[in-house]
Parts: C-alpha cells; structure tokens; sequence
C-alpha cells in the first residue's frame, strides 16, 4: 500500500473513531458535520471525501462496530469446541453480551441505531459472510435463505432488546442472572429453525 492511500486509511478511520466518540458523548442529533471535521483534524470538506453525512458516517459505524463485535466473538468464543448448534450460537451471543457489558457506549449505540435495513446493508460490505457463517454453525445446510435470515434476525432482536436494559440498568435483574432465560429462548428458536 503506498504512502496516498494509507494516509487516506488513517482520514478516513480518523473521521470514523471521532464520530463515534461524538455520537455516543453527545449523541447524534447534537453532532454535526463540523464538529467531526474539526476534532479528527480534517478539513470540513474532506469528510465528504468519504461519507454524505452525518448519518452515513452512523450506518458505516453501527456495521462496523457490529462486525467488530462479531469477529471477536468468532475468534474468542468457544463455538468451535462442539455441542449442540444452540450451544454454539450461545457462546458466540455471550460473547457478545460480555462485550457490550464492558462498553456500555457502544451498546447504546448499536441497540439504539441497528435495524434490520442497516444490518443486512452491512452483510454486504462486510468481509465477514454472516449468513454463511450462521449457516454453517447451525449446519443447517439446507434452509432456505429466507428462513435463515429470519431465524437470524430473531435472534438478533431478541439479545439487542432484552439485554438493552439487563446490562444498562440492570433491571430487572443483572445480565448473569438474566443469561439463563435468554439463552432458553435461544435455543427455542434455534431448535424450532432445526425442524
């Protein structure tokens, strides 16, 4: 990679530590463009060099942030050490739960801002394939890719507006007390996708 297009890596990834570090202080609606501009050290103008806006930026993150938080868990869970598919999926979901737990900001970001539209836009850009990835955890290879899409979707709701309040606010209890029944409900819906 030659010096030019590092140092737009380095803009780029600037504008994007700065926006979220504005986003999850300030929130977005009191961000602007400016404000990102000035505190990653770029040229108003330079930002549109990479993002449309201020809500560009925001979609680019939450998928970021979300394939972040996803190839951690596949490279420190431990869903590779067998059981069931349910067994699995709940390592890599706790996983997940120990990490937004640790940044509390970014769950707040991720949980408020993810929809469904964002993340399957993100699945496109992603290097991960999650469906794929998902496909082959569960081994379920001969699902139709609606159905795993939605098995995946419910899964995702269900951990993101469960967990939301469990690990915030710790009601209506603390996310270990709460781990148990969420992961009963997991496994409901893994075994249902299974039949």
């Amino acid at each position: 990679m030659g010096k030019v297009e590092e140092n737009k890596q380095q803009k780029e990834q600037s504008l994007l530590n700065t926006a979220f570090r504005l986003f999850t202080t300030k929130g977005i609606i009191k961000t602007s463009v400016s404000d990102i501009a000035q505190q990653a050290g770029v040229a108003k103008g330079t930002f549109y060099l990479y993002f449309r806006d201020k809500y560009d930026i925001q979609n680019k993150l939450i998928a970021h942030k979300t394939e972040q938080m996803f190839r951690h868990a596949l490279d420190h869970s431990d869903y590779r050490s067998g059981g069931s598919a349910a067994d699995k999926v709940i390592a890599i979901i706790d996983d997940i739960l120990d990490q937004m737990q640790r940044d509390p900001g970014l769950l707040r970001f991720i949980n408020k801002n993810l929809s469904w539209g964002i993340f399957s836009r993100a699945v496109g850009r992603s290097s991960i394939d999650y469906l794929s990835t998902f496909r082959e955890i569960l081994e379920l290879g001969d699902m139709g890719e609606t159905e795993l899409q939605m098995t995946l979707y419910t899964i995702i709701e269900l951990v993101g507006a469960a967990c939301h309040s469990v690990i915030l606010e710790q009601d209506p209890v603390s996310l270990e007390q709460y781990k148990p029944y969420l992961y009963r409900s997991v496994r409901a819906i893994i075994e249902a996708a299974e039949q």
